[in-house]
């Protein structure tokens, strides 16, 4: 990885460049939210962002700690009650993107956010589903955005909080599911999508300075690389400019928290 930026910069910037101008996404708290206000800062000033606690248009200043922040509702264009983003935007068909994280994920994008080990007696519990099951379910397209090790990229997903392609091919579309599930998952490492047919991801474009070895040492299933596979465009000034002075600010407001958001 260049001196120039980290990798947690690069997948930043990679996973914000897919967000389009106009679209309406739903946003998990975290790294989507620190990528889908980046676009929103940078290339993507019409993007409409929708977090499950009630506001639409958000604009926050500084990334928030949680769904609950109030520089969500302040910066909003208008806020409804949860029911109604979840009923009438999300279920309804409303949201053309959402974008998640997710502490496991497996080769056909279905994502845990539940459990580490065992269901009643995990080893780690995790913050839980939230709005994610209903967001992966049902919004037009999704995007994921995760650190990419063995521990996340794993053979089988302790528990099953949100649904990709299921067990692959046609499985999501024969379960009735209305959102055309995971378009990409962006990690510090690459870009996956998944296969058109068998529905499992595939590298499509490594980040600069990254070794095909290295993303197979961080996957736990025999990760597949397309034949076309690109090099990630490296992030420009200005989007490293935008994505920095957002981090400060975010440190300056909220202390140690805010450096982890």
């Amino acid at each position: 990885m260049s001196a120039d930026y980290t990798a947690d910069e690069m997948m930043t910037v990679a996973a914000a460049r897919m967000l389009r101008n106009g679209a309406v996404c739903f946003v998990g708290i975290g790294l989507p939210s620190t990528a889908a206000n980046l676009a929103r800062l940078t290339h993507a000033p019409d993007a409409v962002l929708v977090y499950e606690s009630g506001p639409i248009g958000a604009k926050p200043s500084v990334l928030p700690l949680s769904i609950g922040d109030g520089n969500l509702a302040e910066t909003a264009d208008t806020v409804v009650s949860t029911p109604e983003i979840f009923r009438y935007w999300l279920q309804g068909g409303r949201i053309d993107v959402g974008f998640l994280g997710a502490a496991q994920i497996d080769r056909f994008a279905n994502i845990n956010t539940t459990v580490v080990g065992p269901y009643n007696k995990p080893k780690v519990r995790l913050p839980g589903a939230g709005g994610a099951p209903e967001i992966s379910s049902s919004a037009r397209e999704v995007l994921i955005v995760v650190k990419q090790n063995k521990r996340t990229f794993v053979e089988k997903l302790d528990f099953i909080t949100s649904v990709g392609f299921l067990t692959g091919g046609d499985a999501r579309a024969r379960a009735g599911l209305s959102g055309s599930g995971p378009v990409a998952v962006i990690t510090d490492l690459c870009i996956l999508r998944p296969d058109p047919v068998t529905r499992e991801l595939n590298v499509v474009s490594i980040h600069p300075g990254v070794e095909r070895a290295t993303i197979v040492a961080s996957t736990c299933w025999d990760v597949r690389f397309a034949d076309a596979c690109m090099e990630t465009q490296s992030p420009q000034p200005e989007e490293l400019s935008v994505l920095r002075d957002l981090k400060a600010r975010t440190a300056a407001a909220h202390g140690a928290q805010g450096e982890a958001a």
